[in-house]
């Protein structure tokens, strides 16, 4: 099973960020591509209240223009704190797959893929503060990092080129066409070709491997606990309403969720993920998270 003692030394989320004047810094910023010369000023509101399905929740419209600005602000931030952290791990977890590699071949693939990882997390951090970028608890992106230190490379092919990062296609393109900013939405749009390349090579790759009752094991566990996050719907827009507002009974984050439509908002998600998985050959995995209902949203009152 996984280590979920691991500091995330592969995954990096805790590494912190040199001084914006020191030398390596300068070298670094040398040799990205596609650097803009015009600063961003991060503003989080590139994603409004539809975007969110706030327009349907009677507390966040019976909200001050003031409270509703500053649930934006924590829900905006919390996407882009998310992508942050995901191509952070990212740049680990390719470094660590190109000493995996069995073949000249895949070692120049994820050496490359190395380098998209990095690019990304450089053009997604002008958006964020330094101060939103040196850790989370957020529990996936705990989850994502207890994986990314896996030893079983079968885990790692799985779980994160064929799940997450098929899962990402879906995900960064809905975030580029919602996105109200230009710079953000194209910059997100840009991540496709990439976010592809790195799926369809750990599809490929997963089908020429043997799955191990211990990969399998493991596997299930992981995509158990994932799943469960997709299945209690959007629990960060529940908190971010409980930051602004204030506590929120159980009959209030019921009433909520039900507003917000969880199940449908649940269910079409997990939908995307069930596919991703059935394009391989994990049938037998995809039968039992089907079996034990890991697929099937969770009604409101069984998401608090």
């Amino acid at each position: 099973m996984i280590n979920t003692t691991s500091k995330y030394q592969v995954a990096g989320l805790d590494l912190p960020h040199i001084d914006s004047d020191n030398r390596l810094r300068r070298i670094l910023t040398a040799t990205l591509p596609n650097q803009s010369e015009n600063s961003v000023h991060p503003q989080y509101d590139y994603w409004d209240w539809e975007f969110f399905n706030l327009h349907q929740v009677e507390i966040f419209q019976q909200a001050s223009e003031s409270e509703q600005s500053a649930i934006l602000r924590l829900l905006n931030r919390g996407l882009l704190t998310e992508s942050y952290f995901i191509e952070k791990a990212g740049v680990g977890y390719m470094a660590k797959m190109v000493m995996l590699a069995e073949t000249i071949e895949e070692r120049m693939l994820y050496a490359m893929f190395t380098a998209d990882e990095a690019t990304h997390l450089s053009q997604i951090s002008d958006f964020l503060p330094e101060s939103a970028q040196t850790q989370s608890d957020d529990p996936f992106l705990r989850l994502l990092a207890e994986v990314v230190e896996s030893a079983d490379k079968t885990v790692l092919l799985f779980v994160l080129q064929v799940v997450l990062e098929g899962w990402g296609l879906s995900h960064y393109r809905r975030l580029a066409k919602s996105c109200h900013h230009p710079a953000l939405a194209e910059l997100f749009s840009s991540f496709l070709d990439a976010e592809a390349r790195h799926h369809g090579t750990g599809t490929t790759l997963f089908s020429q491997t043997l799955v191990t009752a211990d990969s399998k094991t493991t596997i299930l566990d992981v995509l158990t606990k994932f799943l469960f996050m997709i299945q209690v719907g959007p629990q960060s827009v529940l908190s971010a309403i409980e930051q602004i507002k204030g506590h929120l009974t159980r009959s209030q984050k019921i009433q909520i969720l039900e507003q917000l439509d969880t199940e449908t908002h649940s269910g079409t998600r997990l939908q995307i993920l069930r596919s991703l998985m059935q394009k391989t050959t994990a049938d037998v995995i995809v039968q039992t998270l089907e079996t034990q209902g890991s697929f099937t949203p969770l009604p409101p009152n069984q998401c608090v």
